[in-house]
């Protein structure tokens, strides 16, 4: 689908902060969850901190190199395979592992591991997908913590076509909740865009379900 289909299609969803009006699954966008200030500190940090690599993924049969560097962390035991990779987790950084701390309390929801994405600039980009792996459970509450430039997210029912494809934009410092139902209704993008915009990470976390792992989310 063209830029310009969906910009006709799509439903701005963002008129305030709390629940959006999505059908077949729940999305929260709180857009002040990290002041400008701790965000900015924070996105400095993790710049720099964090062990950025070029992952390669399996699509349409071939193994290309993905368009945003990526790096993975959480508890030991908490392997995440997607897209024909297999992500062994690196030890917490204390930055990491204090914004989970806080979701913890704020989603009242366990998570065990946190895949960071950074977006270099507007070429670099994630297309259409589901976080419906196996090891996530069958519904799994997934917290999204965006830092730097503002970027378009895009969500597209996977069976219902006849609905919009809605757009919220991913300020910085702001927290896209997405609850039950939402991997199993719904996918999700961040396009390319040619605007010049800033570098933005993005930090999902999550909670693995090992074989031995008796935790709920």
């Amino acid at each position: 689908m063209s830029q310009s289909e969906i910009r006709r299609r799509g439903t701005d969803l963002v008129t305030g902060e709390g629940q959006l009006a999505v059908e077949d699954g729940i999305f929260e966008y709180w857009p002040r969850f990290l002041d400008a200030a701790e965000a900015s500190s924070c996105l400095e940090q993790l710049q720099e901190r964090i062990d950025w690599h070029t992952p390669r993924v399996f699509v349409y049969g071939r193994w290309v190199d993905s368009p945003r560097q990526s790096a993975w962390y959480g508890d030991s035991g908490a392997v995440y395979r997607y897209s024909g990779t297999v992500n062994q987790p690196s030890p917490w950084l204390p930055e990491l592992d204090s914004l989970r701390e806080r979701l913890k309390q704020f989603c009242t929801s366990h998570f065990n591991s946190v895949l960071a994405n950074q977006y270099r600039s507007g070429r670099d980009s994630i297309g259409w997908h589901s976080d419906d792996e196996k090891e996530l459970g069958p519904d799994p509450v997934i917290a999204s913590v965006s830092l730097g430039g503002a970027r378009r997210f895009l969500l597209q029912h996977r069976r219902r076509k006849h609905l919009p494809i809605h757009e919220i934009v991913l300020e910085h410092g702001s927290l896209l909740v997405m609850g039950a139902g939402s991997q199993r209704a719904w996918r999700h993008s961040v396009p390319k865009t040619r605007r010049p915009v800033a570098p933005r990470i993005n930090l999902t976390y999550r909670h693995v379900i090992a074989a031995t792992d008796t935790t709920t989310a």
